[in-house]
């Protein structure tokens, strides 16, 4: 499995036929500092774990221009259909759910967060639960992409249901839980071969580096991939 981090919460993800972008935040962001075309070439999907503008990002133009599968939470999905979204090519789901993606499948599960995007004017368009998104793949490991969270003692249930072998983990504190309880949930709730710390950086107001994340993980076992931006990278 082939993966990049396109700063803040996007990433790049490779994986037999599918290629796989999730919260493709890239026009405006800091981290990326370029256009969204290359990152999102040869498209399949775009997943999405919640509504924020930082999430959601390039997500209506990389459709349009690949035709690529939007997976996200339902009223996520038909918001993005009216901003021109084919409405045949989405695949909505919410807490619990699974859906098929084909050659590969979504389950969504809790996280702990907010969901909306903001409009002109300050109106904020409020668009359903925040999810975490669990990734199968046949034949490969499981990824967990946890969203934007909070540590939640129910992680234990997502480990025991799904066995994620490779989290990508919010680590930035402020919007999110911090790297020192970040490696709480990793080292307390999963059984992680890797683990892949985002949303740190992007802002002034999140933490610079993950350096807290990966002290508290040292001698967990576990190895901690803390990525370049826009550097691909095999797990």
């Amino acid at each position: 499995m082939k993966i990049t981090w396109l700063g803040h919460s996007a990433f790049r993800i490779e994986a037999g036929d599918a290629r796989i972008l999730i919260d493709p935040f890239l026009t405006g962001s800091p981290s990326w500092g370029k256009g969204w075309e290359e990152a999102a070439e040869g498209a399949t999907h775009v997943l999405l774990t919640h509504g924020h503008n930082d999430h959601v990002g390039d997500t209506v133009a990389i459709h349009e221009k690949t035709g690529a599968m939007v997976v996200g939470n339902f009223e996520l999905c038909m918001f993005l259909v009216g901003q021109g979204v084919d409405a045949n090519k989405i695949n909505p789901g919410n807490a619990g759910g699974t859906v098929d993606c084909g050659g590969f499948t979504v389950t969504f599960v809790q996280a702990l967060h907010s969901s909306s995007f903001a409009g002109e004017g300050g109106q904020n368009t409020y668009l359903g639960n925040p999810l975490g998104l669990v990734l199968h793949f046949p034949g490969d490991r499981t990824l967990y992409h946890m969203g934007d969270t909070d540590i939640f003692s129910d992680m234990a249930l997502i480990n025991e249901l799904h066995e994620p072998k490779i989290g990508l983990v919010p680590v930035g504190d402020r919007f999110t839980m911090g790297g020192a309880v970040a490696a709480l949930a990793c080292r307390r709730f999963f059984t992680f071969d890797a683990v892949v710390p985002c949303h740190f950086g992007t802002f002034p107001m999140l933490d610079q580096s993950a350096q807290t994340f990966v002290a508290g993980m040292e001698g967990s076992g576990v190895e901690v991939k803390t990525p370049r931006v826009g550097e691909a990278f095999d797990l």
